[in-house]
């Protein structure tokens, strides 16, 4: 048995151009050659503001496996996260340099601009995985401040942006459940610091009542701009696809509300105003919790109706993990409530709840996997 291959190598443009039977292979050019560092810049120039939700998903949800007794889980998804967060900042930080305008762009917009505001949360929540998992309180303070800077240079720029810009959005285009970052980044600056109270020694009570302002203020914020969702769901003309997932922070950004003021509560020997304003904590805490298990019921029928009724399909977007977050932090946030308040009945709720929350995180982690699969296989296709 013989094989007839004839193979000419010639040389044009110092590129090698390979003939074999006749059939021209295209040369091997940076420009069709697949490469990574491509893939990435591609990556990080259409990187959605609201990314960091991975990291707020799944430091969360590590923090329930944790609080449930789930080290395997809580682990993985630590050092995951870990991950998720260095690689997010890799493409944010591409993204500032090689195409700042966009950034700008995205941060003064109505419909883009708040999503920024997960990375003051994600760099939070991540602060306090290190905190309650990794026993590495120096790494926390540090992430926590991180945070913090973060924190107040998007806030301002943000608010302003959007309230001298000349033209804008109607209510009903402008406004999402997007807009309750702002409350779960103020309320993730709360959470975190309360915890770290201990380890800011001297600084203790400053650091309490920073927080406690924090945990205020996110309360303001919240009653401002769920009023205008709520109007928004009631009087204006809701189309299955503008019920994006990111409503689900109705629910989420008063579970973190919550979580903040169950940490202040079990944080009170440190500080003695806060056991001065001990009744008035509890009650506000438990109007938080009550909130946030109203709008369950409401989402879930919202959802079905998107889905089932309207017959809107489910396809991965980024915008799931902003779903994923509520679930997991309604789960803590019941856990340390029951805590706080020495209600142990309650602490059914969390240990059943964890099971959805782990179980959003893992569908929606897979339809990011299948995504990236997809699209890695296009840019093979087209490159090659």
């Amino acid at each position: 048995m013989s094989f007839g291959v004839v193979m000419n190598i010639t040389s044009s443009g110092g590129n090698l151009v390979v003939q074999n039977n006749g059939l021209h292979e295209k040369p091997m050019t940076p420009k069709n050659n697949p490469s990574l560092w491509r893939m990435f810049t591609s990556a990080a120039g259409g990187l959605p503001p609201a990314y960091f939700a991975l990291v707020m998903a799944t430091g969360i949800v590590s923090i329930a496996a944790k609080l449930e007794g789930m080290p395997t889980i809580a682990w993985t998804l630590f050092v995951a996260n870990i991950i998720f967060y260095i690689i997010l900042w890799a493409l944010t930080i591409t993204r500032l340099v090689r195409n700042f305008s966009g950034i700008v762009a995205d941060l003064t917009s109505h419909e883009r601009g708040h999503g920024f505001f997960t990375i003051v949360a994600g760099t939070c929540v991540l602060a306090r995985q290190f905190h309650i998992i990794g026993n590495n309180s120096f790494i926390a303070a540090l992430l926590w401040w991180v945070g913090l800077v973060l924190y107040f240079l998007l806030m301002y720029t943000f608010i302003t942006a959007v309230t001298i810009r000349e033209v804008k959005p109607p209510l009903e285009n402008g406004l999402s459940g997007g807009w309750l970052l702002l409350v779960v980044s103020t309320q993730s600056i709360s959470v975190t610091g309360a915890s770290l109270t201990e380890y800011f020694g001297a600084l203790a009570e400053a650091t309490l009542f920073l927080t406690l302002t924090m945990f205020l203020l996110g309360f303001m914020l919240y009653i401002l701009v769920i009023a205008m969702i709520f109007y928004r769901f009631t009087f204006f003309r809701l189309r299955p696809e503008e019920l994006a997932p990111p409503y689900w922070i109705n629910m989420g950004a008063m579970a973190i509300t919550t979580l903040a003021g169950s940490v202040l509560i079990l944080e009170a020997n440190h500080w003695q105003v806060i056991q001065d304003i001990m009744p008035f904590l509890k009650g506000l805490t438990l109007l938080f919790w009550a909130t946030a298990t109203w709008w369950i019921p409401l989402l879930l029928i919202l959802s079905v109706w998107r889905h089932g009724y309207k017959r809107v399909a489910i396809a991965y977007e980024p915008s799931y993990w902003g779903l994923v977050f509520p679930l997991g932090m309604y789960t803590v946030c019941t856990f340390q409530l029951a805590k706080a308040l020495g209600l142990d009945f309650l602490y059914a709720v969390p240990q059943y709840f964890v099971y959805f929350a782990i179980a959003a995180w893992i569908a929606t982690f897979m339809g990011l996997v299948i995504q990236l699969m997809g699209k890695i296989r296009v840019s093979s296709r087209t490159q090659g």
